[in-house]
């Protein structure tokens, strides 16, 4: 019988097999020349792109729900906002990087993590009504001073891993353990599925984290890329079924 649980089981065993098939680095993406323009990791770039239009889709199909929820604004603004990230992160920070300077990536590494500040938001909100009001308060308080303190040190250091560590964070340490309690309280079903894209979300950052590559044409971030944007189309489906019905 389905169950998150066994996916997540069945995703973490593949991970492990395919880990063991791809110790050996891939060689990096040739470029592709159109019309006399080079584009970079293209490969790279359409799967960031195909997360943008994913998450444009569902921030618009949101838009047409009645309801007037704050948690549903900060999951839709989420949704565009990772729209805008990806399309910063496929353009800027992989096809034309070699026309601006490292420092170019920053754009959509900042604008992820104030998506993913949203995703938290929306979190905790539709969870306030199950959880003491200081619980809500303290949370919602957490949310902007690990947003400021975290996008303090990237800008800094400019290191993608402190990106990397907020997204976990906010999906593992929020997002996961605010609707699991909805789920537990009320049995929501927008929040299991939500656990589920949390879960796919996991398993695309633990193949990047770990390069694991089926080819030059496929490489940890192309695979990545393509469950982020599985992982986004489930947040969708879930928000759908948080709210559809609300006035």
């Amino acid at each position: 019988m389905f169950s998150t649980e066994n996916l997540l089981m069945f995703s973490m065993q593949w991970l492990i097999l395919a880990e063991d098939k791809c110790k050996k680095m891939v060689d990096p993406q040739p470029s592709l020349y159109w019309l006399g323009l080079r584009i970079d990791e293209p490969i790279t770039t359409l799967t960031d792109l195909l997360v943008t239009v994913v998450c444009f889709y569902a921030w618009h199909k949101l838009g047409k729900l009645k309801s007037v929820s704050k948690s549903l604004l900060y999951f839709r603004y989420y949704f565009l906002l990772m729209a805008l990230a990806t399309l910063l992160g496929g353009l800027i920070g992989h096809a034309f990087l070699y026309a601006f300077s490292f420092s170019w990536k920053l754009p959509g590494w900042i604008v992820s993590m104030f998506s993913v500040a949203l995703i938290e938001r929306s979190a905790i909100d539709y969870a306030k009504a199950y959880v003491p009001e200081r619980v809500g308060k303290f949370f919602l308080t957490l949310n902007i001073v690990e947003l400021v303190t975290i996008m303090s040190i990237t800008l800094y250091t400019l290191n993608f891993k402190w990106v990397e560590f907020h997204s976990g964070y906010g999906l593992l340490a929020i997002v996961f353990p605010f609707h699991a309690y909805v789920y537990y309280k009320i049995k929501n079903t927008g929040s299991r599925i939500i656990m589920l894209a949390v879960g796919i979300a996991s398993v695309a950052a633990l193949i990047f984290m770990n390069k694991i590559a089926l080819h030059t044409w496929f490489n940890h971030l192309d695979i990545s890329h393509t469950l982020m944007a599985i992982a986004a189309y489930v947040f969708y489906r879930g928000a759908i079924k948080l709210y559809e019905g609300q006035d």
